[in-house]
Order: structure tokens, then sequence, then C-alpha cells
């Protein structure tokens, strides 16, 4: 059996913090007036979470703006519509993942981006 090292917990870190981040704020009510404030909120609800070195969350307006109800003016959040960078450092090893839209797979993909040790 392979034991599990430093590096691994890094990324297995970084896979949960984006796995549950995308699972608990995707179909949240937004409108082009709250998406700074739910950007703000994601990131503070990863941020004090163990791990996470640092957290950046970005919100695509042009699909807020597109999908949003002319009535209502709201829609709700969509994985498309994330992108996200975060940064773990579990012990001396940073893993550097991300949330961003495949416009070519028409799908929100999570990656690894860099691993490196400190």
């Amino acid at each position: 059996m392979t034991e599990i090292n430093e590096r691994d917990r890094a990324v297995f870190e970084a896979g949960i913090k984006l796995g549950a981040l995308y699972h608990q704020f995707v179909g949240t009510p937004i409108s082009m007036d709250t998406a700074n404030d739910l950007e703000r909120m994601i990131e503070q609800s990863a941020i004090v979470q163990p791990y996470v070195r640092s957290i950046s969350v970005s919100i695509d307006r042009g699909m807020v703006q597109k999908k949003q109800n002319p009535t209502f003016r709201y829609c709700e959040l969509e994985g498309r519509m994330l992108h996200v960078s975060l940064q773990v450092l579990y012990k001396n090893t940073i893993a550097y993942a991300e949330l961003a839209y495949d416009e070519e797979q028409d799908y929100p993909l999570m990656s690894i981006k860099k691993i490196e040790s400190m």
C-alpha cells in the first residue's frame, strides 16, 4: 500500500474545497445587484476552512444578465458562471486549483493548475 504524502493531501484538500463550494452555492438566487456580494460571501465561507491560503471568486456578469428573468431581474447561479482560483497550503505544499467554465466541453471543470513545495 502506498502512503498518502503531503502533496496528495494538499491536492485532496483543494478538490474538497472546490466541490463543497460548487454544491453549496450553485442554485443561489443572483442578480446584477447582488453579484459582488455573492462573490465576497463565497470567498469568506471558503477562507475560514482548514488549509485555505487564498481564494478569488468571480461571477460572469454577462451570463447573469443573459439568464436573469426580465420581470423579476434575477436568476440562479450556475456552475458555468463561476470562476474560482484557490490556494491550499498543507504543511509545506501549496496546491493551486481552479474552477472554470470550459466552453469547448460546455462544462464547469475543476482542475489542479500547479503544485509547489515551500
